[in-house]
């Protein structure tokens, strides 16, 4: 007796079918095994994705209507139901921040309620090293009883963006999230885009999506309260993407480091939008938004951030740790022939004159391999995404370039350079 056909159908338009038209007692007799044929029908289809990318100042300000109409923008009748994420170092700068929130949900109550008052949540890495926390924000997404329709609202760094962000994502797999940055870094850079996650095991970012927000208010007002240290530590992510997107932005910044080291307003939120609107453009055009090949295109300096982030236990924080990776990148590009020499030192200088690290002696650090142990940061950064090792170098300043091999020894070298060259300019 033959075998029965297989089917399984999708939607009735495709189909995947298998015939098996061999019997046993074919086989037995010696004859020729039949291959059994599919049939296969592809499975098509494409899900349009927008949201809007708002800069503003007073965002909780009862006369700012902007939060209240990018919440009900696809629905404009009936009050939306939020709650509300405040990232603990913000909570400490902005005290009565809670009170203006609650100032503004009741001044707008025709379209938002407000759920509950604003949880306050671990910011920075100590968020992102703890799956509790994860655990503990999809509990208030279940007790509260925030569905795909209701919203959750984060204020917060990156960090912190990236956590509550999981969590909206996974929680009935898909809740509206409305990102606040409070931090350069996350205004111009991670806060725009659409990835999110927390690290697990030491491995930064493994537990993650790619999930769009339903849109991202840039205040302004809150870099005010940053320290020194955070708020130059961001301009780092727009050195990146000006580096490997935009000559033009690249000589921007180096003729407005002087505004910038001090926070020009002017200066400084120019420096935000460009930054901003070159990592969107790269999401929306570069052909790759989910990175589902093996290439992370907006990433230029991170694959030694990243592992240096790990050797210091994040005493290093993201911002300096990219600052660091541009540099050595920057010097490595000109030990393999594809930028200019002495094009290195522009990108130093400005690094330097912006208050920015370029060296730190944890990237001389021997693992147990007996090699630098920074150099595992290049078989984690491939693992991140599977297939073949890709790393963004300077072609220019303004053109990155793929390459999938690094020269160890010379990557050293360029580590040595930054030591000795770098440091000893800086020391003179």
């Amino acid at each position: 007796m033959n075998r029965p056909a297989v089917s399984f159908s999708i939607d009735g338009d495709a189909a995947i079918e298998a015939r098996a038209t061999s019997s046993p007692r074919a086989a037995d007799r010696g004859s020729a095994p039949h291959v059994p044929q599919a049939d296969i029908h592809w499975q098509h289809f494409s899900v349009p994705f927008d949201y809007p990318v708002a800069f503003t100042r007073e965002v909780f300000s009862p006369d700012n209507p902007l939060l209240a109409e990018l919440v009900s923008r696809r629905d404009p009748n009936g009050s939306h139901r939020c709650l509300v994420y405040v990232d603990a170092g913000v909570a400490s700068t902005w005290p009565d921040l809670d009170v203006r929130v609650a100032q503004y949900f009741a001044a707008h109550a025709d379209r938002l309620t407000l759920l509950h008052p604003p949880i306050t949540v671990a910011g920075g890495e100590t968020l992102k090293n703890q799956l509790d926390g994860l655990r503990g924000v999809l509990e208030d997404i279940r007790r509260h009883g925030v569905d795909r329709h209701a919203f959750v609202l984060a204020i917060g760094g990156g960090a912190m963006l990236d956590a509550v962000g999981l969590a909206t994502a996974i929680g009935h797999r898909g809740i509206r999230l409305i990102r606040l940055p409070t931090t350069v870094l996350s205004q111009n850079d991670s806060g725009v885009g659409v990835k999110n996650a927390v690290n697990f095991q030491g491995t930064k970012n493994f537990v993650g999506t790619f999930a769009p927000p339903w849109a991202v208010l840039n205040d302004f007002d809150f870099l005010d309260t940053l320290s020194r240290r955070d708020r130059l530590a961001g301009i780092s992510e727009a050195i990146k993407v000006a580096l490997i997107r935009d000559g033009d932005f690249f000589d921007w910044l180096e003729s407005h480091a002087d505004q910038l080291a001090v926070f020009d307003p002017r200066a400084e939120e120019t420096m935000i939008r460009r930054s901003a609107a070159l990592h969107m453009r790269q999401i929306a055009h570069g052909g790759d938004p989910f990175e589902l090949g093996s290439s992370r295109p907006l990433d230029y300096g991170h694959w030694a951030a990243h592992k240096l982030e790990a050797l210091t236990h994040h005493a290093v924080g993201h911002g300096d740790a990219v600052a660091i990776g541009i540099a050595l990148d920057a010097r490595y590009s000109v030990l393999a022939g594809l930028l200019p020499a002495g094009a290195e030192w522009r990108v130093v200088w400005l690094l330097q004159r912006l208050g920015l690290p370029t060296f730190h002696e944890q990237l001389l650090e021997i693992g147990h391999d007996g090699h630098p142990a920074i150099l595992e940061g290049l078989r984690e950064f491939r693992e991140h995404l599977g297939g073949e090792l890709t790393i963004t170098l300077l072609g220019g300043l303004g053109r990155g370039t793929d390459v999938h091999d690094i020269d160890e020894p010379l990557m050293l070298e360029a580590i040595h350079w930054l030591r000795e060259e770098v440091q000893g300019h800086a020391a003179a």
